[in-house]
């Protein structure tokens, strides 16, 4: 059982920056692969980002690529997102998601945290 929770968002302004966290607990943690997904209101939750276990691989959908870094630290067993060049576009909750794939789909991941709301305004 692995158990994810992120922080780190708020509301910023169009332009800003904020670094999303996610922080896991639990066996073996650290050998999981580890994506960011998205939800705005009305909308599906959407991939992001993802990075696998070693940090090694990274991908990122289209609207993010050169605005949102993911990174992970797993000495603190922590995955990071970067959240540069805001749009009001990215007002979302944003989780992070634990699972054994690299991949952009929601049933490559296994264990979900709460989430953790970002605000852009314009």
């Amino acid at each position: 059982q692995v158990e994810l929770v992120e922080s780190g968002g708020g509301l910023v302004q169009a332009g800003g920056s904020l670094r999303l966290s996610c922080v896991a607990s639990g066996r073996t943690s650290n050998t999981y692969s580890t994506g960011w997904f998205r939800q705005a209101p009305g909308k599906e939750r959407e991939f992001v980002a993802a990075i696998d276990s070693r940090g090694r691989s990274t991908t990122y959908v289209d609207s993010v690529k050169g605005r949102f870094t993911i990174s992970r630290d797993n000495a603190k067993n922590t995955v990071y997102l970067q959240l540069n060049s805001l749009k009001p576009e990215d007002t979302a909750v944003y989780y992070c998601a634990a699972g054994w794939v690299t991949g952009d789909r929601r049933q490559d991941y296994v264990y979900w945290g709460q989430g953790t709301q970002v605000t852009v305004s314009s």
